[in-house]
């Protein structure tokens, strides 16, 4: 699933086609994603103003001039894909099958906006944009990394007491949101600390490593386009490289790139976790 810097990455190839401009007409093609679509959901969104194109998380928040937000999650396997066709044919992202277009958004000055999801589990929900911080899946989210809430403090506080390993204390969205497994995995190893840990242990000098490598992890990954693991792709079809940079990441049984032991990998609650038993513990 696509984790915060893959969704910003989304969001700010969306941005240019789409923030200040009007959807002039919308194409849904199917009853449901994930679950169904609003109701009556093209004629709540067409003829809208995007003012402002937003991301809580892992979900983007695009706020219209009717007053609602769209809000949309990518899923397992959902992309976007932008074409303008004011500069160039239409040309159909090689990367996707177009059986699987199931919204399309035509854009004011010609730009159509191509929601591509072959599992389905992504969803778009419509919501009043003064009353977004009782949205229920934002509403009870943990801080962002790079928020100005996020900090060592904050992570002496929230994990104080918390007997899960700290692999999976890191996961739960209400302690941080928008981290996933192999934004985890990469922050555990530069901040030098095994998975295996128990979350509390982490309270003092291991919290003044961990916040900032989180936030350097996060950083890195935003620049480099996110990435591209099984189906991400960003809104233009090109691929995230940030994987060319991970220690540990998916690279179970080669040389730890700091002291040469092998990577290790253990399953933790059902996810993959990637260390260096001797650079982390």
């Amino acid at each position: 699933m696509p984790e915060l810097p893959e969704v910003e990455t989304v969001r700010r190839g969306l941005s240019p086609a789409m923030e200040g401009k009007i959807i002039e007409r919308l194409d849904v093609n199917r009853p449901n994603l994930r679950f169904p679509f609003p109701e009556g959901f093209k004629a709540r969104v067409e003829g809208a103003t995007i003012t402002r194109m937003g991301r809580r998380a892992k979900f983007l928040v695009t706020e219209l001039s009717t007053g609602e937000a769209l809000i949309m999650h990518l899923g397992m396997s959902g992309r976007y894909t932008v074409n303008d066709q004011t500069t160039a044919e239409f040309h159909h992202d090689p990367g996707t099958n177009p059986a699987h277009d199931h919204v399309v958004f035509h854009m004011q000055g010609g730009a159509t906006v191509t929601y591509n999801d072959p599992r389905r589990f992504g969803f778009m929900e419509l919501w009043p944009t003064d009353d977004l911080a009782n949205y229920p899946r934002i509403k009870d989210l943990g801080p962002e990394p790079l928020s100005n809430r996020f900090n060592a403090a904050y992570l002496d506080d929230v994990l104080r007491g918390k007997a899960a390993p700290i692999k999976a204390a890191l996961l739960d969205q209400a302690v941080i949101a928008g981290l996933g497994n192999i934004y985890v995995c990469e922050a555990l190893f530069r901040s030098g600390i095994s998975p295996r840990r128990k979350a509390a242990t982490i309270v003092g000098k291991r919290s003044e490593r961990l916040a900032p490598a989180i936030n350097e992890v996060i950083a890195e990954a935003i620049a480099a386009g996110g990435s591209s693991i099984s189906d991400f792709a960003n809104a233009s079809g090109e691929l995230g490289y940030f994987q060319k940079q991970f220690y540990v990441y998916d690279r179970e049984n080669e040389p730890c790139l700091t002291c040469g032991a092998p990577v290790k990998r253990i399953v933790q609650s059902g996810r993959s976790s990637f260390y260096c038993g001797k650079c982390q513990n």
